[in-house]
């Protein structure tokens, strides 16, 4: 194999090398990305959506009630 690549053009082992890393990426597709195991495992687009969705928008955390109005949990200011 070797001797093969150092005899062919430079274009040519290139070329060769594209094609071999485009089969195998296709492959890959095929065998893990082409089609669900199961046909009922499908969900709805516009529940999967709105699931995404919530799990992005920011959650206010909930304070104990003493650290939320204890005045040491505000910021302090420099006096002027």
């Amino acid at each position: 194999m070797r001797a093969l690549l150092n005899r062919l053009p430079f274009a040519a082992a290139i070329t060769l090398a594209l094609i071999v890393k485009l089969a195998l990426l296709f492959l890959l597709y095929k065998a893990f990305f082409a089609a669900p195991q199961v046909k009922k495992m499908r969900m709805p687009t516009a529940k999967v959506e709105q699931h995404l969705l919530n799990a992005a928008a920011p959650r206010t955390a909930a304070l104990p009630a003493a650290a939320a109005t204890a005045p040491d949990s505000l910021p302090l200011k420099a006096k002027p």
